[in-house]
């Protein structure tokens, strides 16, 4: 079954490029035009929700956010704003949207954001998962590569399964040593260093970024 996003725009020639691109990926789309329609839909069985926070209308694209939040619906959302401020960003973060996307943005580049959003809900339920070509079995704890083996200790592969968890998410070493390590290590945070080198190593198709002063993310 493909995955269904809900995307709300009000530019009508931006809002048809975009539904042909994700089309063209096999999602399943839906577009609204204004915020009083699409939030009248908040309780729908979707996957991912494209929110412009500037609308026309009574209702903007915080206020649909809210709402989702309201409801309980986990469908998974990004936001765009023209404004390109630090304060619609931080402001649709708060209020639990997933990504942000300043326009004017190309239609790839979108595409390239929804999936790997979508490619965060990943959790211990699913068995495997394939990632930059290799395949992860997360209830073995195996990985394979062009049909080769790769060996993980046991803390490589659930700082892996923690960046799996939360791609394109920037974290700080001491986040990074509290959600692998647990809150009972007193150590230097170096470790999260030495380990991810380790981790660069052996799957070297891995895109972790390294953030300059704070920390790590997987891309």
């Amino acid at each position: 079954m493909n995955m269904k996003i809900y995307y709300v725009e009000d530019e009508r020639d931006l809002s048809e490029i975009i539904r042909k691109y994700l089309v063209r990926e096999d999602f399943e789309v839906t577009t609204f035009y204004d915020g009083e329609t699409a939030i009248k839909q908040v309780k729908d069985d979707v996957d991912l929700w494209i929110l412009d926070i500037m609308l026309p209308g009574e209702v903007n694209g915080y206020d649909i956010i809210r709402r989702l939040k309201e409801v309980g619906s986990d469908a998974r959302i990004i936001f765009t704003s023209a404004r390109d401020q630090d304060m619609d960003k931080i402001m649709g973060l708060e209020l639990g949207g997933d990504d942000y996307l300043a326009k004017p943005y190309s239609p790839r580049e979108l595409v390239l954001r929804v999936k790997a959003v979508l490619r965060r809900g990943v959790n211990d339920s699913l068995e495997i998962v394939n990632h930059e070509g290799y395949e992860i079995n997360i209830t073995k704890r195996e990985i394979i590569d062009n049909g080769e083996k790769i060996e993980l200790t046991n803390k490589e592969f659930e700082l892996l399964l923690f960046f799996l968890k939360n791609i394109n998410k920037a974290f700080e070493r001491e986040e990074i040593l509290d959600k692998v390590w647990g809150e009972n290590y007193f150590g230097s945070d170096r470790v999260v260093d030495d380990l991810l080198r380790r981790l660069r190593q052996k799957m070297p198709k891995l895109k972790i970024e390294t953030i300059y002063g704070y920390g790590y993310k997987l891309l």
